[in-house]
């Protein structure tokens, strides 16, 4: 896989996990930990794309 077709996989995941936290905040019944995790998911994506967009 190329970088670049890793860069675009990373980003899609990046954005499915944006729209999962939207949701469980949405979500009254949604945990603080399990929305804590998707977020910290989130950032490892976010600088993992930096990592290799640089």
């Amino acid at each position: 896989m190329s970088v670049g077709a890793h860069l675009q996989e990373l980003k899609k995941k990046h954005e499915t996990l944006s729209k999962q936290v939207e949701e469980a905040q949405r979500s009254p019944g949604t945990d603080d930990i399990k929305i804590q995790n998707l977020k910290k998911q989130k950032l490892r994506l976010k600088e993992e794309i930096t990592r290799l967009d640089s």
